[in-house]
């Protein structure tokens, strides 16, 4: 079966997991320090501090409750997104305000946000499907002039870039995700790029339920003795081993992104022209795609999905629009029609850096012989 999407690793990340291992403290330590340091470098982020934790998540719950958001108060979110946008926002006790999506990019539809504004709307959490920022600049002056704060659900979007920048080296509250299907992955990890030094501050005191440690970060174990709690918060920290696994990742990052645009490129080249096919208007010269997701038209998806695992190729919608699970339904406060068309069209095809050409190749001669 080639699989949709699959990590790749080697001796590099074995290595490192043994030195960590060696060390028998597995906790939130140096190595943690060194990867917040590291993707800090990366990105390009100046004085914009990165916060580790365990998950997108967490990443994503952290920067909400930065927010000092109170109970009712709003958040609007496209309705296609993973069910951790909307999550987040509800474990911090908002509501998540389902928007709709553009139908060509898949990217929040900010006149349809409009709309759905109200007194208690606080923040607005654009996603960056398939590692497409979209556009940050007008994003971001969109916010402003309403009064919003701005959280980035970047889990795809690690390596992406807008206006000659990585996401994540500018703007508010940015969210990256490191779990095992990643661009990179720490197995499982995420990280918070926060706007300044006292919002880092606070959102690494939360991510340890709210403990302040004497010398906690001075290279060794924290002291498990002398600690005193100052906030709310949770068992969100990183552990050493998962962020040595990050640093090795990280050094492999440059040809893992290029492997990922070639594979998308490539696919964008044959299904140009493919009778049913809408394809998804990206710059791989500067998105780094997570996932490579088109649009089955003629009602085609069902067909094309049972085809291919035929011939054993995996594929995935991703996603189930949040607006239509059990949890969430009733709050939408208009309908999403764009939304509830897309997500009976999407498809997502294989996309990770352990395809070979002739696997390529062959993805595309299938969903070709399926369609032409």
């Amino acid at each position: 079966m080639i699989r949709v999407s699959q990590p790749v690793t080697g001796p590099e990340e074995l290595e490192a997991l043994k030195r960590g291992l060696e060390k028998a403290y597995f906790g939130h330590s140096a190595d943690v320090v060194e990867l917040e340091k590291a993707l800090a470098g990366y990105l390009g982020a100046g004085e914009r501090p990165v916060v580790c934790v365990n998950s997108g998540t967490a990443a994503l719950h952290l920067a909400l409750a930065c927010l000092d958001l109170a109970p009712g108060d709003e958040v609007l979110v496209p309705s296609l997104t993973f069910v951790a946008s909307f999550q987040a926002i509800t474990a911090v006790g908002a509501k998540p305000v389902s928007c709709e999506v553009r139908e060509d990019d898949l990217l929040l539809d900010l006149d349809d946000a409009q709309r759905r504004i109200t007194p208690r709307t606080k923040a607005v959490m654009p996603v960056h499907y398939a590692g497409n920022p979209g556009d940050l600049d007008g994003l971001y002056a969109w916010a402003a002039e309403r009064g919003l704060r701005v959280v980035e659900d970047a889990a795809h979007a690690f390596g992406s870039s807008f206006g000659g920048k990585k996401v994540g080296a500018q703007g508010d509250l940015v969210c990256f995700s490191f779990d095992s299907l990643k661009n990179i992955t720490c197995g499982e990890g995420g990280a918070l790029v926060c706007p300044d030094a006292d919002t880092a501050r606070r959102a690494g005191l939360m991510r340890g339920l709210g403990m302040e440690r004497p010398q906690a970060t001075q290279g060794g174990p924290p002291s498990r003795s002398a600690y005193d709690v100052v906030t709310q918060g949770w068992r969100f920290h990183m552990s050493n081993l998962n962020a040595l696994v990050g640093l090795e990742q990280l050094k492999k990052a440059p040809a893992f992104f290029a492997r990922r645009q070639a594979i998308a490129k490539r696919y964008d080249q044959a299904f140009a022209d493919v009778p049913g096919l809408s394809l998804l208007p990206m710059d791989y010269d500067r998105v780094v795609p997570f996932l490579y997701t088109l649009r089955v038209l003629q009602g085609r998806r069902a067909e094309l999905i049972d085809h291919l695992r035929e011939q054993d190729i995996e594929t995935a919608v991703n996603y189930p629009a949040n607006h239509q699970h059990s949890l969430y339904q009733g709050l939408a406060t208009a309908p999403l029609p764009v939304t509830e068309k897309v997500c009976g069209q999407i498809l997502t095809l294989p996309m990770h850096c352990a395809l070979s050409d002739e696997q390529v190749e062959f993805i595309i001669a299938q969903v070709q012989a399926c369609l032409a």
